[in-house]
């Protein structure tokens, strides 16, 4: 491991119940420190169905990724979270072929869901931890302000991100004192 490393596993995958948005929740694994990163519903599912130990019927992006490097002779090392700049986070999925690494950038959701896919290890940063992780026993509450609830790791309350269009509809409707609806 590379000096400012800190290896974490995935705790859970969780939605906002008041805003849908959903987090993924990573846990450093020698302490209870707690990486929150806010990602897109689509990679939530894709993170949440594996932990799950659920297979779709056809393969998802990151399981055809996950294949295609296979066939190439490529393997995945490790996904390390390597930065957060402006409110964003940034990571690095580093590649052995033909005793040659390779590291690519990559958006953290999708290092995630493809770590999760092929068992190989999560690092994050020192300095990420130092700048966003949440520690010992607060970690849900911050992140969920108490209104959220666990998507992967139980499978509790697996919401499908396409109600998301839906809900944003219904909560752009303005109702006015008679009852009756007009929108906004």
């Amino acid at each position: 491991m590379d000096d400012g490393l800190v290896e974490m596993v995935v705790e859970s995958v969780r939605v906002h119940m008041l805003s849908s948005r959903h987090v993924v929740i990573l846990k450093e694994t020698d302490r209870d420190r707690y990486l929150p990163i806010w990602i897109g519903p689509w990679e939530a599912s894709a993170i949440a169905m594996k932990l799950q130990g659920l297979t779709p019927e056809r393969p998802l992006t990151h399981d055809l990724f996950a294949t295609t490097l296979d066939a190439l002779g490529a393997r995945v090392d490790r996904v390390i979270i390597s930065e957060l700049a402006d409110e964003t986070f940034h990571a690095r999925i580093l590649f052995e072929r033909d005793g040659r690494t390779v590291e690519v950038d990559a958006r953290p959701s999708d290092a995630l869901a493809l770590a999760v896919r092929v068992g190989i290890r999560i690092f994050a940063a020192e300095a990420v931890l130092e700048q966003a992780a949440l520690g010992d026993g607060a970690m849900v509450d911050e992140v969920e302000g108490g209104e959220g609830s666990t998507l992967e790791a139980t499978g509790e309350n697996l919401v499908d991100p396409r109600l998301d269009v839906f809900r944003d509809f219904v909560n752009s409707l303005d109702v006015d004192a008679e009852g009756e609806g007009r929108s906004s």
